[in-house]
């Protein structure tokens, strides 16, 4: 089993206000559930920033190169939304074991 956690730097330019900025983080997060059920996500970073979110990623997969694969379609499917700019994105492998 493989494990790996992601760090994603988003950028919200049409943002004015924190209660602005977690609408749009909450629908970030809600439509990243929809279309990868199977990874946990949370705010992580930049909580008190209104232009900026960092979120973290949790994903397992059972078989090698699934990762690879589902981190590719994360990043294409923040690329395409018109609310965020996707700043970075950072991946650390993490041992199931421990």
């Amino acid at each position: 089993m493989d494990a790996r956690a992601l760090e994603v730097g988003l950028r919200l330019s049409n943002v004015h206000s924190l209660k602005a900025k977690r609408s749009v983080v909450r629908h970030v997060i809600t439509d990243l559930h929809k279309a990868f059920p199977h990874i946990g996500i949370a705010e992580v970073d930049h909580q008190d920033q209104w232009q900026r979110a960092t979120l973290g990623l949790a994903l397992v997969a059972q078989r090698p190169g699934m990762l690879d694969r589902v981190t590719q379609e994360i990043t294409r499917f923040l690329d395409r939304r018109p609310d965020v700019e996707l700043l970075s994105i950072a991946a650390a492998y993490l041992d199931p074991e421990a």
